[in-house]
C-alpha cells in the first residue's frame, strides 16, 4: 500500500494558480503512482495584492487537476518587510491546529515533506512530525542566512545571522532526511564545520527540473508572434527573467556594446521580463546609442518554451556570488536544456551542469569583456554551438520531473523504512 504524503510549502499557492511548479509536478507524479498526496501552503499568493478567502475558518481545500490543496490563513503582505515576516510566523503559528485538524478528518500522514524558502515551515515540520510519530523530509531550496549574507543584505557575524545559523544546523540533525536543490549541499555543510553534528548520509540532492511533455506542448500550441525572435537575419541571444538591480542587467548592456563596436551587426539581444530597472536600463541604451539590445517586455509563462526554442543562444544570467561554488538549480535553466539551444553561463558554479553535459559555456570572471568573447566564440563556430544545444536537450531528459520524483520516492522510502538505506 503506498504512503499518504504531505508537501508544505508556504508559497505553493501560487503553483495551485498556475498548474505548474516543483511540489505540483511532485505532487501530480506521486499520486500516478498511486500515492495520496496533498499540498499545504499559505492563503496568499506571492508578489500578488491576493488572498484566497478562509472566512472564519483556519483553512479552505480545493483541488486542481486532482491535486488537493490546503490553504492555510495567513495575512495579506507587501514587498519584503515587516508585513511578510508577519505572514510568514502566521503560517508557522498556524499550521499546526491546521494540520492537527485535518488529521482527525483525513488521516494523518505517513511523511511530511516540508520546504523552504523560508526556515519556519521546516521547523514546523519537524515538530509535527515529531507529533504524528512519522518521518520528516526537510527540502532546502534556499539557504537561510548564507543567501542573505552573500547578497550583502546581513553580517555574518551579527547576533541575528548567528542565531540563523544556529536554528539552520538544528534543522539538518532533527530533520529524518535533507534534500538540497543544489549539488554541493554537503559541502555546504562542511563548509560550515557542521559534519560532526550532522549525519552527511541523509543529505540527498534532488534538483529542479521541467516537464518535458508540457514544455515541448506549450512550444506547439503558444506561439508568440515576435518578429525580431523570427528574423533569420539575426543571431538572438536570448534572456528571460526579471530586470532587477539584482539581476544586474547592467553588465549584459556592457557586453552588448563591446559586441556592437565590433561591427557585429547581425548579433543583438532580446531580453524578455520586466522590473524597476527595465526604464534605466532602456534610457542607457538610448543615451549610450546601444542598439543591440531590445527589450520585449513581460509575456506569459506559456510563451516561454517557444521563445527559447527559437532563440541563437540562451543566456543563463545573474549576479555571481559565494553560494555559486555548491551548484546551481535555477528553473530557467533546465528550460534552457529543455529548448536544446546552447547556453551562455556569465559565471561559473561548482558541479556545473552546462560543463558536466558539454551544453554551453561558463564565463570564467563574470565580466563585460569575457561574456562578449564567449557570444562571438559561438557565433563564429555555429556547428559547435549547435552540437551544444542538442547536448542540452540531452541533458534535459535527467533532470524531467518524472526521474526527479523517482529520487524522491526513494528518500521516502528510505525515512519510512520500506526501503533500503542508500
Amino acid at each position: 500500500m503506498n504512503k499518504n504524503i504531505w508537501i508544505w510549502n508556504h508559497y505553493a499557492t501560487n503553483m495551485f494558480k498556475d498548474c505548474a511548479g516543483r511540489h505540483y509536478w511532485f505532487a501530480e507524479n506521486l499520486i500516478n503512482r498511486g500515492y495520496t498526496t496533498t499540498i499545504f501552503c499559505a492563503s496568499t499568493f506571492h508578489n500578488m495584492d491576493k488572498n484566497i478567502d478562509t472566512g472564519s475558518k483556519k483553512y479552505v481545500k480545493d483541488k486542481v487537476n486532482g491535486i488537493p490543496f490546503v490553504f492555510v490563513k495567513t495575512p495579506s503582505y507587501q514587498g519584503n518587510g515587516k508585513t511578510r515576516i508577519k505572514n510568514m510566523v502566521a503560517f508557522y503559528r498556524n499550521i499546526f491546529p491546521v494540520a492537527r485538524e485535518f488529521a482527525k478528518i483525513h488521516g494523518k500522514p505517513d511523511v511530511i515533506l516540508a520546504s523552504s524558502v523560508h526556515p519556519l515551515t521546516m521547523l514546523a515540520g519537524i515538530k509535527l512530525a515529531k507529533e504524528f510519530k512519522i518521518p520528516c523530509i526537510c527540502e532546502v531550496r534556499d539557504l537561510w542566512p548564507e543567501s542573505i549574507v552573500a547578497y550583502g543584505a546581513l553580517k555574518k557575524d551579527s547576533l541575528v545571522a548567528k542565531s540563523l545559523y544556529q536554528g539552520e544546523k538544528w534543522i539538518y540533525k532533527k530533520a529524518d532526511s535533507v534534500i538540497m536543490t543544489w549539488e554541493g549541499g554537503k559541502d555546504y555543510i562542511v563548509h560550515q564545520g557542521w559534519e560532526k553534528a550532522v549525519d552527511l548520509t541523509k543529505i540527498e540532492y534532488i534538483s529542479n527540473g521541467v516537464v518535458i511533455d508540457s514544455f515541448d506542448k506549450n512550444s506547439q500550441e503558444s506561439k508568440l508572434i515576435d518578429q525580431d525572435l523570427e528574423n533569420s537575419n539575426y543571431k538572438n541571444i536570448v534572456y528571460t527573467g526579471s530586470i532587477r538591480k539584482v539581476n544586474n542587467l547592467g553588465l549584459l548592456m556592457d557586453a552588448a556594446k563591446i559586441i556592437q563596436e565590433q561591427g557585429r551587426k547581425e548579433i543583438r539581444f532580446l531580453i524578455y521580463g520586466s522590473g524597476n530597472e527595465e526604464e534605466v536600463l532602456k534610457q542607457r541604451c538610448i543615451d549610450e546609442n546601444i542598439n543591440n539590445v531590445i527589450f520585449k517586455g513581460r509575456v506569459e509563462k506559456k510563451y516561454i518554451p517557444y521563445i527559447l526554442k527559437n532563440s541563437y543562444i540562451n543566456i543563463l544570467h545573474n549576479q555571481s556570488t559565494s553560494l555559486d561554488k555548491y551548484g546551481q538549480s535555477q528553473n530557467k535553466l533546465f528550460e534552457y536544456l529543455a529548448a536544446g539551444k546552447c547556453i551562455v553561463q556569465t559565471y561559473s558554479t561548482g558541479y556545473s551542469i552546462c560543463e558536466k553535459f558539454n551544453c554551453g559555456v561558463s564565463v570564467p570572471i563574470q565580466n563585460a569583456e569575457e561574456i562578449a568573447k564567449a557570444v562571438l566564440n559561438l557565433c563564429d563556430y555555429e556547428q559547435e554551438t549547435l552540437q551544444k544545444g542538442e547536448n542540452a536537450r540531452e541533458a534535459a531528459k535527467h533532470f524531467d520531473f518524472g526521474i526527479l520524483t523517482n529520487k524522491l520516492i526513494g528518500v521516502i522510502k528510505n525515512v519510512d523504512g520500506s526501503g533500503e538505506k542508500g
